[in-house]
Formats: structure tokens, sequence, C-alpha cells
């Protein structure tokens, strides 16, 4: 049954206490926030080097209870760090299963003063679509052109201000049980691609044990449910966090774009864009050396190629 109460916000935090003030300011400006419940959990500093920072940050959110900004904003602190792939699992499945959806943001975001709106509003409209993964707050910068809609489908799932519903999160196999039959089949790397043409590597890397993401598990459920995420053309999310201070991003301003600060308008008679959809995934090529490591990896012989760069 469709749960029409606001969905709650969780926000994950770490080591960055000016990008979490920012991304807390922006969210308070929302129309809905003061009626909106906020959860926030801050992981564990996982060295001495980030204790000052974590505590900077703790500081902050913890006097949050004393603003008028939200509803109600509950803290939870990790004892030990958990990274934040475990975080962000962990979080989201505690709070999604009690109210049955969640909007989800992490420390480095700025919003659209109609975020929580149109977030809550997606999570109403798309309930009873089984063709939808997901809501996006973000997007690529783009031309759309001729189309006439605020919103549109996409392939992949977004990390940057997104939201789901219960019964979508608990589909995931965190574990990835049926990769080694995903690993070297060309058909279905292609189809796990249109996404964009990082996500097959992304995910070998994860499985390598060379990253640890939950996002890209959760592109690949998505893949494999034949699912779509809901995009708005112009992005409500801004990531201030590309700028070399994050444990997992680099410093890129690619997808710097003006916030849209208007209402978006949903639509229930979408269909892929292709044009759109080229745009996205402009956005994740990669050169010569990732083509020749796909093309490895369906064969069998990924291993060739490290011993090839360690020339």
């Amino acid at each position: 049954m469709k749960n029409k109460n606001l969905a709650p916000i969780i926000l994950f935090v770490y080591a960055r206490p000016d990008h979490t003030i920012k991304t807390v300011e922006f969210l308070a400006k929302n129309k809905l926030a003061k009626e909106s419940n906020v959860f926030i959990f801050s992981d564990a500093p996982k060295n001495d080097k980030a204790k000052e920072a974590v505590t900077k940050t703790r500081n902050y959110i913890n006097s949050l209870s004393k603003k008028d900004y939200f509803k109600k904003v509950t803290v939870f602190e990790a004892k030990k760090n958990k990274g934040l792939a475990n975080s962000v699992i962990s979080g989201v499945t505690k709070i999604i299963n009690e109210y049955g959806k969640v909007i989800v943001v992490e420390d480095d975001l700025i919003t659209s003063s109609n975020f929580i709106k149109y977030m809550n509003d997606a999570l109403d409209f798309y309930y009873d679509d089984n063709n939808i993964w997901s809501i996006s707050g973000f997007n690529v910068p783009m031309n759309p052109y001729n189309y006439s809609h605020d919103v549109y489908l996409n392939y992949r799932g977004c990390s940057w201000g997104w939201a789901t519903w219960k019964d979508r999160w608990n589909k995931i196999d965190w574990d990835v049980s049926d990769y080694s039959s995903f690993k070297q089949n060309l058909f279905k790397r292609m189809k796990f691609n249109r996404g964009g043409r990082d996500l097959s590597q992304m995910l070998d890397s994860q499985m390598n044990k060379k990253c640890d993401s939950w996002a890209i598990r959760w592109c690949y459920q998505q893949y494999k449910e034949n699912m779509f995420t809901i995009y708005p053309v112009k992005t409500l999310v801004k990531n201030i966090g590309l700028d070399g201070s994050g444990t997992h991003s680099g410093i890129t301003s690619k997808f710097d774009s003006e916030i849209n600060d208007n209402e978006v308008k949903l639509n229930n008679d979408l269909s892929i864009n292709k044009k759109l959809i080229k745009q996205f995934n402009a956005n994740f090529n990669y050169g010569y050396k990732q083509f020749i490591k796909e093309i490895l990896t369906v064969f069998g012989l990924i291993d060739l190629f490290y011993m090839w760069r360690k020339r």
C-alpha cells in the first residue's frame, strides 16, 4: 500500500564539516524541510588523521536538534569505521524497512529548494510502476533539444541524491552471486553498459576488491530487474565534493550545472529517449586501454592486461 507520508531523509556524513554544513543549509531551504524527518549517519574515523574532522562534523550535526531546520533530526554515530558502502547499506536498510521509502543524500551535495518536494512527489507518483527502480535528483549537463518533458528514463541509478522504496531496495544481492556468469558474457556486459560504458568494469573492480562500492551493486541489480531510474532533465543537485576532499572522489568540473529551482512536472508516458541517453553516456566514455581491458575480460585473458601494465 502506498505511504503518502513524507519520506524520511537520510544523510551520510564523515569527515568534511564544511561540505556537511553546506549540504544541510541547502536542504533546510527546501519548502518541505520543516515537515521532514532527517536521519544522519556519521561514520567513525578510520585513522588518527580523520579524528579532528569527524569530531567537527559530529559537533555540527548534533547541534541541529536546537535549530528549526527540520521536523526532527536523529543522529547515529558509528563507534568503528564502516566505510561508505557498509554505512549506506546498513543505514538505508534500517530506515527503509521502518518507513517503506527513503530519500538519500551524502555530505557533498547541495540541492534545489524543490528537491524534497520533487522526491516525495516522484515516490508517490511512480510507486505502482513496476518499471521504475529509483528516483534521481541529479542529472549531467545536457541539451534537451525538443524533448518536452521535465523527466526522462535512464538505465542507470544515481547515488548523488536519490530515492527508492523498500520492495526495490530489498531485492539487491549485495554478494553479486551470479557474477561468474556475467563476467565473460559479452551480451550481458553490453546490456549492462547501456547505462554507461564504465559500469561493467566498475563491477569487475568491486568483485576483485579493488573498490568498495554499494552503488555499482545497486546499478547491477537494476540492470538484472530490467528497470529504469527517473532523472530530471535539469539537475536539482550539485556535487560540491569533486574537489579532492572526498575519500572516493577526484577533481573535476564536468558535472557542474546550474541547479533548477523550478517545480518538476512528472509523467507516466515515458519511453527511452536515445538522444538524452547518448548525452548522458558521453560523460562515461573510456579510452583504448579500457576497451582492451573489456575485451580481455570477456575472453578470460584479463591477467595478461595487468602483466602488460607492469612492464
